[in-house]
């Protein structure tokens, strides 16, 4: 049989890319190539499409083999990873028992999250009741200024329960950079509390302790190449200023966890965590970190602590793409989020529950977002193959063309002085910011979709009443005077739709929009459909029809239905015709729309007819516009 399929395959002549592109070519009959089939990403580089095995002929990335350095193709040699479950403590007892709980339901990493007020060995000792931390990886988050107590008081606790210190794994997230990320607020002595940080950290030599947040820059809306290459600048600052202040490099490096989100560009986010650990791996090298462990089987044949060169990534899925209308949609996102960082090797996953957006999730999302991770080990087995992209020649073009893009930023951020430097002028922040701005434009112009947000709404849902939880404002709320600098904007990508929408809601009225089929079936049947979208994004009533002998009995039909809005849909050529002779039967007893862009447009606005929607209409501002005519605020 093997021998027939040789056969086979061999009756089939090798075809060269020249041929492949002459036959591209002739059959788009004229029409450019790079603008066609050239697809321009916002992380500033080009993606063809098709790509062969010469296009990634001599790439360090095909080389390696999971578990080797620089560990493009991961740190270890299975896709095992952790499933993590955060929880926010304020009943330390309560939150104890639901910790037992979820190790029970399959849950391996725990996070807790609690205030620094709260940080004492009685505390401690309540939460971790019952918790083997030799076989669960533990987690803990509190106020920057308490981390280091924290460390102490956790490793006293592990020592008082004759612990294996060498088994007991995890981190206590000291972010030196969040103040002024997050509150705009500068980040005096980082140093100085990062070297006591450090020291502190000794009694737990498994812990990490440094936490590189990339996941804040992720939520923003940073692009992947601003938030992998300012995510290796922040981890490069934190291991140059501790080297410089006399702790080995090894050992720092073995302190950073790199916290990372995962937004919907799927196969770019495969590519993200290959091309991130790749890149960290080559930094920490050039700081040359010395082994000190003569059996380590990694550190031939010079020496180098190449353990310390690994990066342990914590992958969470994104909240700026997050959603408060078509909820269950968010479920969709995060699941393919999390493939991502599956297929990419990542150390552990948080998925966010589908409605944290607007409450505190309850256990019902809990377990789904739990089961989100399970079924992708259970059922799909994505932990028993290592690095499963390797090979593909889209993905591994991918790998270098983020890092190319990534490493130009990086050193970009070295040159200016560094990581913090870039912080405390707001440049960093002001950078992502832009990239939120034009990534909300995007979404504005249904260029970037969010499903039942700007596109395919539910028109029958309201939201209002299910709030429960208030926007995070990114105002830098907790500053004492002026911020200092700018702040990272965590509002989502669909939150001007929502407000848009809400506003509709609150207001207590609900335009009615009335569809105006006539003429020509099929473009009359995709311009309603297409309105209907474009106007149920607001929140509005949509009033569909089966088409109108006349104009007339259209305009009469609407304003008997008390239509606020009347949308023509017909065809560019019955445009002629039928927009005057409907613009002058409704005689301004209702707002008049054209569906479309016909090339007569400079005739009807002439005639008085100014508003017309069509694919190129910014959605989020003509939405904006008819709010204020219809009182609606």
């Amino acid at each position: 049989m093997a021998e027939l399929k040789e056969k086979l395959f061999s009756e089939f002549p090798p075809i060269s890319a020249e041929e492949w592109m002459a036959k591209i070519t002739a059959d788009l009959k004229g029409a450019p190539f790079e603008k066609k089939l050239v697809w321009r990403t916002s992380e500033g580089f080009n993606v063809n499409p098709f790509y062969r095995a010469e296009d990634i002929e001599g790439m360090k990335t095909t080389s390696s083999l999971p578990g080797e350095f620089p560990y493009v193709r991961g740190t270890k040699k299975d896709n095992d990873w952790k499933v993590r479950q955060n929880i926010d403590v304020t009943d330390f007892k309560a939150a104890n028992k639901k910790a037992l709980d979820l190790l029970q339901k399959g849950i391996t990493s725990l996070g807790f999250h609690f205030k620094g007020d709260d940080v004492n060995p009685q505390n401690m000792a309540t939460l971790l009741e019952g918790i083997y931390p030799e076989a669960v990886e533990l987690n803990f988050k509190t106020c920057n200024n308490k981390a280091g107590a924290l460390i102490g008081i956790l490793g006293d606790y592990l020592k008082a329960k004759g612990a294996d210190l060498s088994k007991c794994f995890g981190s206590v997230s000291y972010n030196p950079f969040k103040k002024p990320l997050v509150k705009g607020c500068e980040a005096d002595n980082w140093v100085e509390k990062a070297s006591a940080v450090l020291e502190e950290s000794r009694a737990i030599p498994r812990y990490k302790v440094f936490a590189v947040d990339a996941c804040l820059l992720n939520d923003a809306g940073a692009y992947i190449t601003q938030e992998l290459g300012y995510a290796l600048a922040w981890g490069n600052e934190i291991l140059a200023k501790l080297t410089e202040a006399g702790f080995p490099a090894d050992e720092v490096a073995k302190k950073i966890k790199f916290n990372v989100g995962i937004s919907a560009n799927y196969f770019m986010e495969i590519a993200k965590f290959r091309a991130a650990r790749w890149l960290w791996a080559e930094i920490v090298a050039a700081y040359n970190p010395k082994c000190r462990h003569e059996d380590c089987p990694n550190n031939k044949p010079d020496g180098m602590c190449r353990c310390a060169c690994k990066m342990v990534i914590q992958a969470q899925t994104s909240n700026w793409n997050m959603t408060l209308y078509d909820a269950h949609v968010n479920l969709l996102r995060t699941q393919t989020e999390a493939m991502s960082a599956a297929i990419a090797g990542v150390d552990s996953i948080t998925i966010a529950p589908f409605d944290e957006t607007y409450e505190t999730p309850d256990e019902f999302s809990e377990r789904i977002a739990r089961n989100q991770q399970l079924l992708l080990k259970e059922e799909c087995h994505f932990d028993k193959v290592a690095d499963p992209s390797a090979g593909s020649y889209y993905i591994e073009v991918l790998t270098h063309s983020l890092a190319d893009v990534a490493w130009k930023l990086f050193l970009e951020v070295e040159e200016k002085g560094g990581f913090y430097a870039a912080v405390k002028s707001g440049e960093v922040q002001n950078a992502v910011n832009a990239s939120s701005t034009a990534r909300k434009k995007a979404v504005a112009t249904r260029r970037e979709i969010l499903l039942g947000t700007n596109q395919f709404p539910n028109f029958t849902e309201v939201a209002a009443g299910r709030i429960k939880n208030g926007e995070n404002c990114g105002c830098g709320c907790g500053c004492k005077g002026e911020n200092a600098i700018p702040a990272l904007d965590f509002s989502r990508g669909a939150s001007e739709f929502e407000s848009l929408r809400l506003a509709t809601e609150k207001s207590g009225k609900t335009p009615k929009v009335f569809m105006l089929t006539i003429g020509n079936l099929a473009m009359r049947l995709a311009r309603s459909q297409f309105s209907s979208n474009f106007f149920g994004c607001a929140g509005y009533k949509i009033i569909d029809n089966l088409g109108f002998e006349t104009v007339e009995a259209g305009v009469d039909a609407a304003v008997k239905a008390g239509a606020n809005i009347i949308v023509l849909c017909s065809s560019d050529d019955e445009y002629t015709e039928f927009a005057p002779a409907a613009y002058k039967a409704l005689n301004g007893r209702a707002e008049f729309v054209v569906a479309g862009a016909p090339a007569t447009m400079d005739d009807l606005k002439a005639q008085g007819i100014t508003e017309f929607i069509n694919v190129k209409s910014n959605v989020l501002e003509t939405l904006k516009a008819f709010n204020e005519k219809l009182g609606i605020k």
